[in-house]
């Protein structure tokens, strides 16, 4: 186990010194290079406004807000809270609970997190994710958690990124998810770790294809109730200023999963994720963001079960195929590419907007290649929730092909 998480880990060291001698001051692998050092200062504090300045001056008699509350983010937990009503391509109307709880360790630089974006919608879905990133003290050990419960009826539209929309097949199904991970620091910022991943699929049904012929679940190997259980090897580099809405930055991570029948899989695969992101100020000088996003998501070999195979916007975040609904595409193989411009529309930072683009490509079953490209693009905007945390409303209008559109709404950025 030693030695594979030394390769899991060396295969990131060499992207981490070309990235370092791009700017060799500001991204070298030391510990004085941690990120969210300094998330906000008092003094930016007190020009910047959030939701919560706005709801206070409403309220306030005298019309004038005082700010007398956390600057920074300590040891303290400071929390950005949302219930809202909303309406996404995946859930149509929902009454959904969003928000994070930031905070540090008692003498750490980095910033833990804890979020959710809870909600129960239109189409009868019961959606309950927290995903937590907690760092011990001294940022030694790095806890990153992802617990999922899903009452879920979704549509599937068949395999590849080749699969038409009037393939689409309702299915129903419960997702209990549960996965940890747990890295410790090998050099500077440079971790390395593993993790348990546990997936389970059950009251699994389907319609099928309008036209009645047999669908690509059907003919992939349908069940009615699905294990994927095994261990990660993971390895991570994160320079990024701030880990909830990066400035500036770099980040790279690598998970091999590899799941195993005697842990109680319904069948052995192993798969890889790469996640890469780069983060630039543009125009140097303002605060406005460029943001580039490559995730890959393959399998190496084996059958996962279907629900388990690679599909837009069942990364850890949900973050892929702004512009297509959740599923729309799945494969063996999925290949993705992003970039995002972020930029202020008011001063005080209350405000912003985005503009994006995104493509990708999925296979079909194992061992077939990759099909089209399957484009994305859209604008958003962005209300500060939380100034101390940078946390944003990210509300955005994506569109695809065959005419795929529709309205993206979460607490913090897609990445």
């Amino acid at each position: 186990m030693k030695l594979a998480t030394l390769l899991v880990a060396l295969i990131l060291l060499p992207v981490a010194l070309l990235h370092a001698q791009d700017k060799p001051s500001t991204l070298k692998l030391t510990q004085s290079r941690l990120n969210d050092t300094l998330v906000v200062t008092h003094q930016d504090t007190l020009a910047q406004k959030d939701l919560y300045d706005v709801i206070r001056a409403v309220f306030n008699k005298k019309g004038t807000v005082t700010n007398k509350g956390t600057t920074v983010i300590g040891t303290k937990p400071v929390f950005s809270v949302l219930p809202a009503v909303g309406y996404t391509l995946q859930t149509k109307l929902a009454v959904t609970l969003s928000g994070n709880v930031a905070f540090r360790v008692a003498g750490n630089s980095r910033i833990s997190t804890i979020s959710s974006n809870s909600a129960y919608t239109q189409n009868k879905q019961i959606i309950i994710p927290v995903q937590s990133n907690i760092w011990t003290a001294g940022d030694k050990y790095n806890f990153i958690g992802d617990f999922k419960y899903y009452k879920y009826p979704q549509s599937t539209f068949g395999l590849g990124s080749d699969s038409k929309t009037a393939n689409e097949n309702p299915m129903d199904y419960t997702l209990v998810r549960f996965y940890e991970t747990v890295l410790t620091r090998i050099v500077g910022n440079l971790y390395a770790g593993a993790g348990f991943i546990f997936d389970k699929h059950y009251n699994v049904s389907e319609k099928g294809n309008p036209d009645g012929s047999v669908s690509d679940y059907a003919r992939y190997g349908e069940s009615a109730s699905t294990v994927s259980s095994g261990i990660t090897l993971n390895a991570l580099i994160d320079l990024r200023d701030n880990s909830i809405s990066p400035g500036k930055g770099f980040y790279a991570g690598v998970q091999f999963r590899d799941n195993k029948s005697f842990l109680g899989s319904t069948s052995p695969w192993t798969s890889l994720v790469i996640d890469v992101r780069k983060y630039y100020h543009f125009p140097a000088s303002s605060n406005n963001v460029i943001a580039f996003w490559s995730y890959n998501w393959l399998v190496l070999n084996g059958k996962p079960p279907y629900l388990d195979l690679p599909a837009n916007t069942w990364d850890q975040y949900n973050g892929t195929g702004r512009g297509y609904i959740q599923g729309r595409f799945r494969g063996a193989q999925m290949v993705y590419l992003e970039s995002e411009y972020r930029y202020r529309i008011t001063h005080n930072g209350l405000l912003g907007g985005v503009a994006f683009v995104n493509a990708e490509s999925f296979s079909g079953a194992p061992g077939t290649d990759l099909q089209g490209i399957q484009p994305g693009y859209g604008a958003g905007m962005r209300i500060k929730l939380n100034k101390v945390s940078k946390t944003n409303i990210a509300v955005d209008y994506g569109m695809g092909n065959q005419h795929s559109k529709g309205v993206f709404v979460t607490v913090g950025e897609i990445f």
